[in-house]
Parts: C-alpha cells; sequence; structure tokens
C-alpha cells in the first residue's frame, strides 16, 4: 500500500497550518515564524500562504471606508511589495518542480499545460484562506440567518473546488512525471515594479 503523500495533500496542509498560526495573532504585522528550515517545497509553500494571508488582510483594511488616506497609502505600498514577493515565491515553486522533472523525457505528443504547477498551487492557496474565512462567516453569531446560509453554501462551493483543483495539481505533475505533459515557465515581468520600465518612475526626472 503506498502511504506517500500526495503532493496536493501536502499543499493543503501546510497551507492550513500557516493559516491557522496566523490567525493566533491575527496581525499583518505578525512576525513569520515557519517551520520548514531546508529548502524544500515545504518551505516554500508555507512562505507562501504566510505572504497571501497577510496580504487577505491588508486588502480588508485599505476597504475600511474612513481609513486615514496615509494609512491607505502605505498598505498600497505594502500589498505591491507583496505581490511581488508572492510572484518570486511561484516561480522558485515552478523552479522546483523543474529540477524535479528535468530528466523526464516528454512523449512526443506531449502537450503543455495553460498554467505551471506553481501557479495552481498560488491558487490553491489563496483557496485555503478563502475557506477558512468563509466558514468563519457560518459561525458568526451576529448574522442573519439568510447570511448564515448563503456562507454555508458558499462554503460547500469552495470545498468542492479545493477537491477538484487539488485532484488536478496531482494529475498535471503524474502527467509530468510520465512524460505526458511538459512544463516551461515566464518570469512574469511586472513593469510596474521595476524603474526601467515604469514611466512614471523612469520620467518622473525628465
Amino acid at each position: 500500500m503506498n502511504t506517500k503523500e500526495s503532493l496536493s495533500l501536502k499543499c493543503n496542509r501546510i497551507f492550513n497550518e500557516s493559516v491557522e498560526r496566523y490567525h493566533v495573532a491575527n496581525s499583518v504585522d505578525v512576525e513569520m515564524q515557519n517551520p520548514y528550515e531546508s529548502f524544500e517545497i515545504e518551505k516554500y509553500l508555507y512562505e507562501k500562504n504566510h505572504i497571501d494571508a497577510v496580504q487577505w488582510h491588508l486588502e480588508d483594511i485599505i476597504r475600511k471606508p474612513d481609513i486615514d488616506p496615509a494609512e491607505a497609502l502605505a498598505i498600497k505600498r505594502r500589498i505591491d511589495k507583496s505581490n511581488q514577493e508572492r510572484t518570486d515565491l511561484v516561480e522558485m515553486i515552478d523552479n522546483f518542480f523543474l529540477a524535479k522533472f528535468k530528466d523526464v523525457k516528454p512523449a512526443a505528443d506531449a502537450s503543455i499545460n495553460t498554467e505551471t504547477p506553481a501557479w495552481a498551487i498560488d491558487r490553491l492557496s489563496i483557496l485555503v484562506l478563502k475557506i477558512y474565512h468563509m466558514n468563519e462567516e457560518t459561525l458568526r453569531v451576529d448574522a442573519s440567518p439568510r447570511h448564515i446560509e448563503s456562507c454555508r453554501k458558499k462554503l460547500e462551493t469552495l470545498l468542492e473546488q479545493q477537491k477538484d483543483l487539488s485532484d488536478a495539481i496531482d494529475a498535471l505533475l503524474d502527467d509530468i512525471a510520465h512524460g505526458k505533459k511538459y512544463m516551461k515557465t515566464y518570469k512574469q515581468m511586472k513593469m510596474y515594479n521595476d524603474p526601467s520600465l515604469n514611466p512614471e518612475l523612469y520620467g518622473k526626472n525628465k
């Protein structure tokens, strides 16, 4: 009997661990305490979800109608930085898979997927956060029964989506491992963060 943990199970386990640990302090300023110290996939997965968790709450805070404009601008800067860190981590995770499958020779009829394994894992990380917070909504004592029931139905859909996405990730990795699909990576090339590509930055002194 094969008891090896699938990649999707590993992802969901580590993402849940990260989300639960974040909400102990429940602060966007909480210091990340990554329990995975080696440069293996677990370390990257935990760090990825922690960044997502912090950004999730920054996105909530910045939408407060009475937020001070200076605070909103500071949070927007944090979100921009977080987006870049998130993208960098996704690319690191894809590099892990590129190294893992470097000796696999794709079949002659192998096809490329619409997204890389790491970008699918990125969606799974966000989905775990959605599930956590939607479940919180179903437990509110200050909400109406209609709100609770609506959130329960949404939670059911999210859980179904989590299963489907998890299965799809495992299937994609299996196809790559057996040469049925191959992966290529492209740098995201976010232009707004690059002083040499954003005209508002390189042209500001002209």
